[in-house]
This record gives C-alpha cells, structure tokens and sequence, in this order.
C-alpha cells in the first residue's frame, strides 16, 4: 500500500455514536429515523421535491432506468467517459447507450453533439457531471425539451456542487448521488436518487421497495400492501444511513477542506501550465465545484506512465480515469457512437488524477507537488 494513497475514508467523528443510536432505536432495516434525515438534508440542500436513499449510485440509475419503462433498442445519449453503472442502468432494460464527445474543457458530454444524436428511439440525455464541474445544462434542457426527452444527471461527483446557483441533481427530470468511500460526502457504499418530475415520484417508492406500496402502508395510506410494479431491493440499511447522516453534518466543513487542497495544488502547478508540460481542470465562471479531484492532463499516455511510476517511487499512487466505455468489450457489444470521440479517446489516455482526501497533510501534499515539478524540470 502506498505510504500516500490515493483516497482514504474521512471521519467526522460522530459516525460511530450515531450507529449506536440506530441500534438503540431498535430499527437496523432500512428506511428508519436516519434513513429519512439522510433524504431531508438532501431536498433541503439541492431543492429536489423528493429524495430516495438508496445503496448505491447504480442502484439510482437503475431505479432512474426502470422509471423510464424502456423498451428493446430504446436509445440513451450519454458520454463514453464515464463509469461503467452509468451505461449499464439501461443496458440493463434492454436500451442501447448512444455516446457522443465531450468537451475539450470541462470533460462533459458535449451539448453542441447531442441534438444530432438523436433519434426517433431516443428516450433520454444521460449527463455526467465529471469532476463535480457541471455540464451545460442550460442548452442540454432546452434541447430535451425540444424533443420531449427525460434529463438524467449523473451527480455521482456532484454533492455540494452547483451550477448557476443551482445544486447538480436537481436540474434534470431525476439525479443520481454517490456516497461511496471515494467521494466527498461517504458510508463505503451508498447512493440516493433525486426526483425533480413529481410525475416520477410515486413510482420511484414502489420500485426502490422491492415494487411493493410498503412505503404507503408505513403512512397509513393503505391497509396492506402489495406487489404493484417491478422493483428491487434498493433500500440502504439504517446503519449506512446513520455514517452518511454524522458526514452530510459535516458536509460544508469537508467540502471547504478540499476546496482548499484542491487550490494548493492548482497555484503550486500553474508554472507547468504556462510552460506547456500539463493541463489543469478548468472550471466555467457560472459552475461552483466541491473540489472532487484534481487531475493533470500531460501531453501523452507514455509521459503519464512515466509519471505514474515517478509518484510510485516515492510512495504517492496516482490513478487514470477512465477508460472509454466504447473502447471497451462490452461497450462494442451494447452500444454504439455517434461520429468519432476523439477527444474522448485523447484527454482519457492523458489524464491523471493525484490523491485529495481530507486529512492530506500539507508535507505530504508538497511531496507530491514536488515530485511532479521535478518530473518535469
């Protein structure tokens, strides 16, 4: 393991005592008193008209593709650079993710491509906001609007991030959150969907409770229930929702933290910029970020390898991210592009990201620092 890893798990230090209250309250099954203050704090935070906890950031993209009851070769248009759950939600249903470029700048789908992806058997615009960078989503709106199509977001990056003063997740027809250890805000493994169409809410409970009415007969609103529509077991357990609860507390404190690594590193790197050795993030005047990560971009993948293994040698891991969902097997057998990627297939083979965790010590930050200017001197 790597004296300097590239992400380890924050402790707010309240984790533990509200585990203990979750097993006091009797209730370790889900959708308990920490459940409900998880999916309080966030329709409070993003201004979302329902929130469902939920175990994964997959399992919010599944419930997003079941609540657009696809059918065979419906068409999804989504980035190729992106992780694999955010294609395989619609894989799933039998849907077939169309993928166009991304933007030179911000590594988000671009907007200018996707009105001419799009098809009769288009169903839904899937965006993923890479880095916690919003996409356009001024344009991406208009466009689905145009065309009557569902706007899915993708947030997994995205808590505490906003675009034009509004929070990601809640400015398509749904968003998916990620609180798995390697975000800001974590329990090891978790996720919420967000609703913003109250069209999709009542069907979105069914579905994330096995497709049962369970969660009406909790309010008194039936006498019973029933199977009424397919679903799964989406529901987190009260004790990850009790480890979210003490970090989403915490969430404004954690975020400046990074906030504030994430600017060590991009003022100590600028000269590499103007000397023309890497790129660093760009981030658009009308986007707020929550510092998720903080990459470089080098001029090729044999410099990014070298400097890999030149951070290895002094103990620090750095990471690629990611490799393009077209280039890969499944990708070939499930999906299909629309024009080239070309600078999905650039930037994804010359990026690479440095560890930003809360904790980073400054001294460790600077050797980190110093080790990539000295690869480049």
């Amino acid at each position: 393991m790597a004296s300097i890893p590239f992400n380890r798990p924050h402790l707010t230090g309240n984790e533990l005592q509200n585990i203990m209250q979750a097993h006091a309250n009797g209730k370790l099954a889900g959708d308990g008193q920490f459940t409900k203050l998880c999916e309080q704090w966030i329709e409070e935070k993003t201004g979302c008209s329902r929130s469902l906890l939920t175990h994964s950031c997959t399992a919010a993209l599944e419930m997003s593709a079941l609540l657009l009851d696809l059918k065979a070769d419906d068409e999804i248009i989504m980035p190729s650079f992106t992780f694999v759950s955010t294609a395989n939600a619609f894989v799933l249903r039998g849907a077939v993710p169309v993928f166009v470029d991304i933007r030179q700048d911000t590594l988000n789908i671009n907007e200018t491509l996707i009105e001419n992806a799009i098809t009769p058997k288009t169903k839904a615009i899937v965006v993923v906001h890479y880095a916690g960078v919003s996409c356009e989503m001024d344009t991406i709106l208009a466009i689905a609007k145009k065309h009557k199509l569902v706007v899915i977001e993708d947030a997994a990056q995205g808590v505490m991030a906003s675009y034009k003063g509004r929070a990601l997740g809640s400015l398509g027809d749904m968003g998916a959150f990620s609180f798995h250890e390697t975000k800001n805000i974590q329990c090891g493994e978790g996720g919420a969907l967000l609703i913003n169409n109250p069209v999709f809410a009542g069907e979105a409970e069914i579905i994330r409770e096995k497709g049962t009415d369970r969660s009406r007969f909790f309010r008194g609103q039936v006498d019973k229930y029933t199977w009424q529509s397919v679903g799964s077991s989406y529901l987190p357990g009260e004790l990850l929702a009790a480890f979210l609860y003490a970090q989403m507390r915490s969430a404004q404190s954690i975020t400046n933290m990074r906030l504030n690594l994430w600017e060590r590193y991009h003022t100590a790197l600028e000269p590499l910029e103007q000397s023309g050795d890497l790129r660093r993030p760009v981030i658009p005047p009308e986007c707020v970020h929550n510092a998720h990560m903080y990459y470089l971009i080098v001029r090729n993948e044999t410099v990014r390898s070298a400097l890999i293994q030149a951070l290895k040698a002094v103990d620090v891991m750095a990471v690629i991210h990611y490799v393009p969902l077209h280039s890969a097997p499944a990708g070939k057998r499930f999906s299909r592009t629309h024009g080239e990627l070309t600078v999905t297939e650039d930037l994804s083979a010359r990026l690479l990201r440095l560890p930003l965790w809360v904790g980073l010590i400054e001294e460790d930050q600077d050797l980190i620092i110093a080790t990539v200017k000295a690869f480049f001197q």
